[in-house]
């Protein structure tokens, strides 16, 4: 099955995005005459995959390296590498170089930066007096696209950088990223901001367009009604929690990587002992398309009808004379017999972890911590955790969702999980804390909490969720609605105005605004609770919005919004992009600091 994931049913024609990537990079190599050697950084070798077809390289006379400390072993006298602008991959750069000098061997050398160059880099090759040898330049690859209605920005660390750097470049790439996209759909609208750096990227939007105005004129309606931007920030509470759909929980056990997890081959069914297999999840898939945002427990009980509805027509067929047309009915199904395979396989892999008590307890204290009822519980739960010395991120990922929806913790608690904290998993962590500390993470309380208002009034907390028919987001957590979600939910529905006041105690300035000179296009205001033909693209399309999450956005919300786009009277089709699809896990590994 391909890697590269089907895009034809996406809402825009993000094919066109894509081969503009491909084609971009193939110019790039053919720049490069002749036999070269394609060095690249292996976390951008990950997003490439998601472009572009490695055979498709090899056809350029490519041949392909994997960026590392170590030489560069190749008899190719061209080298070209495609990096990230890191200063770690610059002294690697260097070294590869020097290596080469000091065996006099004569090569030509190309670095192209993704997505653009960056003046502290260059640096780095002038200091080390080889930027002489070297051709410079860029591969503006902005924007991934993960799925049919998924694009990422591929932008790891953008949190971090943001909340605890003070380094803010990720947002104009932010910016820069949905001003291409405009290039390609029209200028968009209406825009809809919450959080400091959602704010400011609207903003460099608008500065984009007025220096390089997007030609409205070739465009009667955009084909992206409205731009909704949201900062991780805003909501910290939703990623902490562990998601209980079948891709959340896939990613959370086994880490969905660029749309692929990789695994134990025994685990899958094949008979090649301690070898690793690679399984694309995608909607090229069509079970997994059809079971990847239900609650997991749901998906369970789809898997064993559809395996006993199997058994039993391969039962009918062996004892019953069937007719031509009845036999091609049945090889028709077995030819989904790999996906259900596949997907029998990966649901019993995901059962060990999910009926662990260790696991379930978790689930119980989140829902615990939530509903923001038992504080001494929930208090105890965390030292216990502490004193027993579990993994760092499951403490800090429950310690965190504590503090956040507690407004932080008092001074005595705080200073006495610090303490604790420092002792069970050593002193060097206490850069860790400090990168929480700042971000506002984990932090002594200094005003009372609001989590209960803004519970009770966006209804975060719904009893008695149907999972197997569910009516309202909340499926995805199993009673919890997803704060993020319920924002996006009111800005489509009727804008910002009516939860003014909610969003004035949620973190960071709100904003809304129109933009180009579409007056006639239609705007929220007049489209909520109104006939949905109104919200039609002229061939016929639904409206689309695009919904941007600045710093991350877990699965579990993903699927939310995918239940949204499909509920009855629904005018709109969305379309996510974010800076990295995280975890509670993942979230919360970005702060910790590595030793050494």
């Amino acid at each position: 099955m391909a890697q590269i994931p089907n895009l034809e049913n996406a809402p825009v024609n993000l094919t066109s995005i894509r081969e503009q990537s491909q084609k971009e990079l193939i110019n790039i190599l053919k720049n490069v005459r002749g036999k070269k050697c394609l060095v690249i950084d292996p976390k951008l070798g990950d997003s490439l995959s998601l472009i572009i077809q490695t055979s498709i390289l090899k056809e350029h006379g490519v041949e392909l390296r994997h960026l590392s400390s170590d030489p560069i072993q190749t008899d190719c006298s061209k080298v070209v590498y495609l990096v990230r602008s890191q200063l770690i991959l610059m002294r690697f750069i260097c070294s590869n170089i020097h290596n080469d000098v000091s065996k006099g061997l004569q090569r030509e050398y190309h670095v192209y930066f993704v997505p653009r160059r960056t003046v502290v880099c260059e640096k780095v090759l002038e200091e080390e007096k080889l930027h002489h040898m070297i051709t410079i330049g860029e591969y503006p690859l902005y924007i991934v696209p993960m799925d049919e209605d998924v694009l990422s920005f591929e932008l790891d660390l953008s949190y971090k950088e943001c909340q605890v750097d003070g380094d803010t470049s990720s947002l104009w790439h932010i910016a820069k990223a949905i001003h291409k996209l405009e290039f390609s759909f029209g200028v968009i609208p209406n825009v809809r901001a919450k959080g400091k750096a959602s704010v400011r990227i609207a903003d460099i939007l608008n500065r984009m367009q007025a220096e390089e105005p997007v030609n409205s004129t070739d465009m009667v309606v955009p084909e992206i009604n409205t731009l909704i931007l949201l900062d991780r920030e805003v909501d910290m509470v939703t990623p902490l929690c562990s998601q209980l759909t079948y891709e959340g929980l896939l990613d959370e056990f086994l880490h969905i990587n660029n749309g692929s997890i990789e695994l134990d081959a025994s685990i899958m069914g094949l008979q090649q002992e301690g070898k690793k297999t690679k399984v694309p999840l995608n909607s090229s898939d069509k079970l997994f398309k059809e079971i990847r945002d239900l609650n997991f427990e749901v998906v369970v009980q789809i898997l064993r009808q559809k395996a006993t509805s199997m058994k039993q027509d391969y039962t009918e067929m062996t004892t019953t004379s069937q007719t031509v047309s009845e036999l091609k009915d049945f090889v028709k199904k077995l030819n989904s017999l790999p996906e259900m395979t596949r997907h029998i396989n990966l649901a019993q892999h995901l059962s060990t972890f999910t009926s662990k008590p260790s696991f379930l307890g978790q689930l119980d204290m989140e829902h615990t911590i939530v509903e923001a009822q038992s504080y001494d519980i929930c208090f105890d739960y965390i030292e216990e955790l502490i004193h027993k010395q579990e993994p760092l991120t499951r403490v800090l990922r429950l310690l965190v969702l504590f503090s956040v929806t507690n407004s932080g913790l008092p001074k005595k608690q705080f200073d006495y999980f610090r303490r604790e904290l420092l002792h069970s998993y050593g002193f060097e962590h206490i850069a860790t804390l400090y990168n929480l500390e700042k971000a506002g993470l984990f932090k002594k309380q200094e005003s009372k909490s609001n989590w209960l208002t803004i519970k009770r009034a966006l209804q975060l907390v719904v009893e008695d969720t149907d999972t197997a028919n569910p009516n309202d987001i909340a499926y995805v957590f199993s009673g919890y609605a997803p704060l993020s979600i319920r924002l996006v939910q009111h800005a489509i529905r009727s804008g910002w105005r009516p939860v003014e006041e909610i969003l004035k105690l949620l973190p960071g300035p709100h904003l809304e605004t129109k933009r180009g000179g579409f007056s006639n296009s239609p705007s929220f205001d007049t489209l909520s609770g109104v006939p949905t033909s109104i919200a039609k693209v002229p061939d016929g399309r639904r409206a689309l919005v695009l919904v941007v999450f600045v710093g991350g956005v877990t699965f579990a919300e993903i699927s939310a919004l995918r239940f949204l786009s499909a509920q009855e009277g629904m005018a709109y089709d969305l379309i996510i992009a974010t800076t990295k699809i995280v975890n509670g896990q993942t979230l919360v590994e970005t702060f910790i600091e590595k030793s050494g």
